[in-house]
């Protein structure tokens, strides 16, 4: 099962899941998820991970072997400003999932989790696995309550578990209605006549990993047999100011100015994956360069809008 199946993530993973022969069912509420994203050889459960009894009652019909979890509210602004509804989703809601696993037979769990916020602020880049995890806002501290849940529920009930830490995933079909992605915001207002604007100086910089690389790396966690969080993501750091330069080059947009505003609070001046040990325990590499996959994802934009 793919929680969030129909989100950008969930649908990519999903997609390539139905490719490789397995039975796939997703668990979407479609808050942001987009129905049209679905394929005809899933099925669809419609409700909220949130709601313990139907979660119950969907593990004990269909016994699932594994679960990828990507269902989450991933907004770090929406979860400084709503820290009790992003626990309720990003924790609780987990937390449901897990209980209803053990109970049924479930196997094994692999957990979106996140690398861009887990570490907080870095003294030491790139940031590995072992160093200390000091999240900044209420979205990173829900991503290490659910990493040391999964590290309870393996140790109690040998449930298998594999935290994959994104880094900041982009690609087609993200959009902004998830709330997440400096990457497609900055598209759609482009695309709509509107003014994209920088928070701050615009010299954050993120480490930005293509959505392909990122289902490789599910693929890769759930043929992988130890336990244990991963770092997913580039080793490259690029900034919000490189990211919109980019854009606007390749939209062909040089009337767009450069605004800034002020910042918002709860997001952290830095991030960048140290990837060592998902290459040597899992197989894993991202194989997509930046401009490249930032073409793609800008030519994605433009032909669902019918610009080009």
């Amino acid at each position: 099962m793919v929680t969030g199946g129909a989100g950008f993530i969930g649908s990519h993973l999903t997609d390539k899941l139905v490719l490789l022969g397995y039975d796939v069912h997703i668990l979407d509420n479609f808050f942001s998820g987009d129905p049209n994203r679905l394929r005809s050889r899933v099925t669809v459960h419609d409700f909220d991970i949130r709601d313990r009894v139907r979660v119950g009652e969907l593990f004990s019909k269909n016994r699932f072997d594994v679960v990828f979890h990507e269902a989450a509210q991933m907004s770090v602004i929406s979860s400084v400003k709503k820290p009790v509804m992003d626990a309720t989703i990003n924790i609780v809601g987990t937390l449901n999932l897990l209980d209803a696993g053990v109970n049924f037979g479930l196997k094994k769990f692999v957990f979106a989790s996140s690398g861009g916020v887990v570490y907080g602020n870095p003294n030491i880049v790139p940031q590995s696995e072992d160093q200390v995890l000091d999240p900044v806002s209420p979205y990173g501290i829900s991503k290490v309550v659910c990493e040391t849940y999964l590290r309870y529920f393996w140790k109690t009930y040998g449930l298998s578990y594999i935290a994959l830490r994104y880094s900041n995933v982009y690609g087609p079909r993200q959009t902004p209605k998830s709330g997440a992605g400096v990457i497609g915001i900055f598209c759609e207002k482009i695309i709509a006549g509107e003014q994209p604007l920088i928070f701050g100086s615009g010299n954050k910089t993120r480490d930005y990993v293509y959505v392909t690389d990122v289902i490789d790396a599910n693929i890769k966690a759930l043929r992988y047999h130890g336990v244990g969080s991963f770092n997913v993501g580039t080793g490259v750091e690029t900034t919000v100011n490189e990211i919109f330069r980019l854009i606007i080059e390749y939209m062909s947009r040089d009337d767009i100015l450069e605004v800034h505003v002020e910042d918002e609070s709860g997001e952290q001046l830095r991030s960048v994956l140290d990837i060592s040990k998902s290459k040597q325990l899992l197989g894993w590499q991202p194989t997509v360069l930046f401009e490249e996959g930032l073409r793609q994802t800008v030519d994605w934009y433009l032909s669902i809008h019918n610009v080009r």
